[in-house]
């Protein structure tokens, strides 16, 4: 009987094939540089706290961080507004609510009617520290913001 098989079928390497990122070692063998990147954003200079949290069935937000951020203590009284579609919540010694005894936020009535929001409902927080405001919105600000984005990338032409 015959040997009939070959061997494995390897096609030659072809360097102007591959494009600018493949260079030859000084060992002789293939090197592929780096890969390439597109550009990264500007590093972070901004002083904002960012949270997406839980509403409890009292209203209260169940984020102590970001509060923390703005350097409010228990029982601070609070000034909280309707906003462009958002809530607006600053320290107010005038302010008909207060922060909590475990410091959290807790939203009125009105406004979870308002935005028909229930226990375990999710709330982006974004807390400014630099000029005391905290800002809560529905999730759906954050899903038109992601939309947005998504849209700007696809728009760049994704491969």
């Amino acid at each position: 009987m015959v040997d009939t098989s070959t061997g494995p079928v390897i096609p030659p390497v072809v360097l102007s094939d591959l494009g600018p990122t493949v260079e030859r070692s000084t060992s002789g063998g293939l090197r592929r540089g780096p890969l390439p990147m597109s550009s990264l954003p500007e590093p972070r200079t901004s002083t904002r706290v960012y949270a997406v949290v839980a509403l409890e069935g009292s209203g209260r937000l169940r984020d102590r961080f970001v509060v923390g951020a703005l350097g409010w203590r228990s029982g601070i009284r609070l000034d909280i507004r309707e906003r462009a579609g958002s809530v607006v919540v600053r320290g107010d010694d005038q302010g008909v609510f207060r922060l909590t005894g475990q410091g959290q936020v807790r939203l009125p009535a009105a406004v979870r009617h308002w935005w028909a929001l229930t226990p375990d409902d999710r709330l982006l927080l974004v807390a400014d520290p630099t000029v005391g405001l905290l800002l809560v919105c529905p999730v759906a600000t954050l899903d038109e913001i992601v939309t947005q984005a998504h849209a700007a990338v696809l728009a760049g032409g994704v491969s």
